[in-house]
């Protein structure tokens, strides 16, 4: 088992999981959740979801289906059945739309639940839970371990599932529970910190955007060096975590680093480095570097230049809706600071 580091719980931790995805879960969709058995945890928070989901029942919808039947059901494929059964009555490739509960949303939330039963010295009272839920969604066909999950689209009709989905798909997602040495079982959770930290930074600084003019982008892709001419290939690429545009042009810059600072050398040189290649590339005058951890957001000038970069703490341990609130800050002082640097190049 690997656990997270102190600088964030396992609450803050599905909040962060969660919220990078569309985003998913709310603030009220993780309260309360925390405890020291990582996988007690998430069984009984997996639990806690699925049964405000299926409290009215597994969700039923249509499935487009095309087999081989001896009776007539929806339409013929009249090619198919030219193709593979030429000069023969029966039997009929046929297609048809099915009204059942073996749907993409249920197949997920199975498999969450199914894997997360097979957790060795899961609480038995979690794992009775699970077994009950799994009662429920009699019908809906397993999915095979490691192929890629079936799409599904937040609607009206599946709303009530969404938080169980968006913690379905975590489990699926970043833990395995399999055989190990001998006759013991082992359970595994493990995510990549830096990816999970960038991933909400995006979600939650485009959504704290929105009210602003622009276009919030992740992973801008642009070039460090100019094109030549004869010269198709060989530029020198980069990939931006954060870029917000206005008016089709790079104006702000944001990258997200899960680090803390050191007590003596304060953070990486060569954040800074980074952060200024990335403003004179897109001529922006303002880079923002977003580390994980607590402080007060610090700016430094570059020497003979006009750029400066913000140093902008954002301390994850805190609670979900201080967190975006936290993110609405930065959105703001970003937006202020390129307004006003905007007005002052327009007067000189």
């Amino acid at each position: 088992m690997v656990r997270p580091k102190e600088k964030v719980g396992l609450s803050r931790l599905l909040f962060l999981l969660g919220y990078a995805t569309n985003p998913g879960f709310r603030p009220e969709d993780v309260a309360g959740i925390e405890d020291t058995d990582l996988f007690g945890a998430l069984g009984e928070s997996l639990v806690r979801q699925g049964l405000r989901a299926l409290e009215r029942g597994a969700l039923s919808g249509y499935v487009h289906v095309e087999e081989t039947l001896r009776t007539v059901r929806g339409r013929i494929r009249i090619g198919d059945q030219m193709s593979r059964r030429p000069g023969m009555l029966l039997p009929l490739e046929v297609s048809y739309d099915d009204f059942t509960v073996d749907i993409a949303e249920n197949q997920i939330l199975r498999a969450a639940i199914r894997l997360m039963m097979q957790v060795p010295r899961l609480p038995v009272g979690v794992r009775w839970k699970l077994a009950h839920l799994d009662s429920k969604l009699d019908g809906v066909s397993e999915l095979r371990y490691g192929v890629p999950l079936p799409p599904w689209r937040e609607s009206r009709l599946n709303e009530h599932y969404v938080p169980a989905l968006r913690l379905a798909e975590i489990i699926l997602r970043n833990m395995s529970a399999e055989a190990g040495l001998g006759r013991h079982s082992v359970a595994s959770f493990v995510v990549n910190m830096a990816k999970v930290f960038e991933d909400f930074v995006t979600s939650a600084l485009r959504e704290a955007l929105q009210g602003y003019p622009g276009e919030t982008t992740g992973q801008y892709e642009s070039f460090l060096d100019e094109s030549e001419a004869g010269q198709s290939g060989n530029r020198i690429r980069m990939a931006v975590d954060i870029v917000h545009s206005v008016r089709g042009v790079p104006s702000m810059v944001f990258d997200a680093k899960y680090k803390a600072a050191t007590a003596a050398d304060g953070y990486p040189n060569a954040d800074y480095y980074q952060m200024l290649a990335y403003c004179t590339a897109l001529s922006v005058p303002t880079a923002w570097l977003i580390y994980a951890g607590p402080g007060t957001a610090r700016t430094r000038r570059v020497r003979n230049s006009s750029v400066s970069i913000v140093e902008f703490p954002l301390d994850i341990s805190q609670e979900p809706i201080a967190l975006l609130a936290r993110m609405k800050v930065l959105a703001e002082a970003a937006y202020r600071e390129w307004f006003v640097s905007g007005q002052m190049r327009s007067r000189s």
